[in-house]
């Protein structure tokens, strides 16, 4: 398709605008132009649409999960037959460049069809009883309504991650659309209908968070909400969905380490920490923003990590490393506080503000940024920016710098770089964090493996994987008891 000029709400199977006619202005992040008007939706949109999927649920829930996971195999069919069109969309609406789209709709379209399948593996399971003629087993039930709520750094793949498991439980969903990605869930939900996935199963709200967001969390008919984005965010869903005792999955920030010790190889790491810094603009929860290097190696490494990033050429297309940030909000945000940290003694060693040179004016390009001698309890250290910053920190030891590793109020994902195995492991076992990496970069969770933080990262819960199949569904006893002299 052409790209829409208008983006509306999915409901009940039909795409419509908001009920009280609003849009809101879609920007380019390449150029800063108006990509198109996208519905702004309130809380009477949100309850239309808690409504269909309510209406829709319990006939859902009856067809088979055999059944169910092969009509969502029919719907990641249908994503993969329009793979590049949907990779067009995203590129369009991130700035980020095609074949980086492309790949990250293939993975989409891989985690879907591990979803689908888990239609023949919702296991319960069969156990033994103390009573005589007595049999014990679980199986799994749908919740009802999932509120899903996504962030717009990997679009498509944020689509997939929570509205497959949702589904195959047997639950029908309204995913609340990431307001600077509008257009990618609103491909995704045509291809859904096209697909035959029966109108009120999945519905999908354009809009605000505060306005359409906020409603869907607090909406009393919603039995679960899955949640990925900032911490401060998660944690005001956690106390609504407390009140009312609704289930909540959040995936939140990070602030995640990267050790390199004295016995790495610094080709493979500097390569490494280029990846986790930069890839994506920098826009991953998983991104790599604190490098600890070992004193003994520290400015071998950084010459290697500056030399690397000064090389990098940012922009929208295939010959680019990487792209734009999603919006100028995150931008000046990425601006203050490396200013900030300049200001309390920081060195910025390459780049360190906006990109306003031609080929960069008017979108939102933040230069890849690398920063050393920031303070502990500056915000460069502390928070998470969700862009192309890294900063460089000395340690003495291993001990140190898990200690450091540890010293964040964040816990999601950390990678260690040595040829010691004594070392990898002990880190892998200590640091504080929900995914552990050897030798490689703090991200590329795969679709079959959980994926979640501890402390500020996230409630514990973990998705995708097997795992969420937990979040999304529940477990119900089931006694049987028998009379032999009856059979």
């Amino acid at each position: 398709m052409e790209f829409p000029t208008n983006i509306p709400n999915w409901i009940d199977g039909e795409a419509c605008p908001a009920l009280g006619g609003e849009t809101l202005p879609k920007l380019a992040p390449a150029d800063g132009t108006e990509l198109c008007r996208v519905a702004r939706s309130r809380v009477a949109d949100v309850r239309q649409a808690v409504e269909a999927a309510k209406r829709a649920q319990p006939g859902w829930a009856d067809v088979p999960p055999v059944k169910r996971g092969m009509i969502l195999h029919d719907v990641t069919l249908g994503l993969k037959a329009r793979r590049e069109e949907m990779a067009r969309v995203v590129a369009r609406e991130t700035g980020k460049s095609y074949a980086n789209a492309l790949a990250e709709t293939d993975g989409a379209i891989a985690l879907g069809i591990f979803y689908a399948s888990e239609g023949q593996r919702l296991y319960g399971r069969t156990t033994t009883s103390a009573t005589p003629n007595k049999s014990a087993m679980t199986v799994r039930e749908p919740l009802g309504v999932a509120g899903l709520i996504i962030a717009a750094n990997t679009p498509i793949a944020n689509v997939a991650w929570k509205v497959y498991p949702a589904l195959v439980c047997g639950n029908a969903a309204v995913l609340k659309a990431a307001e600077d990605t509008p257009a990618t869930a609103y491909l995704f939900g045509e291809i859904a209908r096209d697909a035959g996935l029966p109108a009120g199963v999945l519905n999908i709200v354009q809009g605000y968070g505060l306005e359409a967001g906020a409603p869907l969390v607090a909406d009393r008919d919603v039995a679960v909400v899955s949640f990925t984005g900032s911490t401060g965010v998660g944690r005001q869903i956690a106390v609504v969905c407390a009140e009312r005792l609704a289930r909540v999955s959040l995936e939140l920030g990070g602030k995640n380490p990267f050790v390199v010790c004295d016995d790495a190889d610094l080709d493979n790491a500097a390569q490494w920490a280029v990846l986790s810094a930069f890839s994506n603009a920098g826009q991953r929860c998983a991104a790599g923003s604190r490098f600890l290097v070992f004193d003994a190696v520290y400015d071998a490494f950084r010459e290697k990590f500056v030399e690397r990033t000064k090389g990098l050429k940012v922009g929208p297309n295939d010959e680019d490393d990487f792209g734009p940030v999603i919006n100028e909000r995150q931008l000046n945000n990425m601006v203050g506080t490396v200013e900030r940290a300049k200001g309390n003694g920081a060195r910025v060693l390459v780049g360190g503000g906006r990109l306003t040179d031609e080929a960069h004016r008017g979108g939102f390009y933040m230069a890849p940024t690398i920063v050393e001698n920031a303070g502990p309890d500056d915000d460069i250290t502390t928070k998470e920016l969700f862009g192309p910053v890294a900063s460089l920190y000395r340690v003495r030891d291993f001990a140190d710098a898990l200690a450091q590793a540890n010293d964040s109020e964040y816990g999601l994902t950390a990678c260690i770089h040595t040829r010691s195995l004594h070392r990898a492991l002990e880190f892998t076992r200590r640091v504080q964090a929900g995914v552990a990496v050897v030798n490689a970069g703090t991200f590329g969770s795969e679709p079959h493996m959980p994926f979640g933080g501890v402390k500020q990262s996230g409630n514990g819960s973990r998705e995708p994987g097997t795992e969420a199949l937990d979040i999304y569904a529940n477990l119900k006893d089931v006694y049987i008891s028998i009379d032999p002299a009856q059979a």
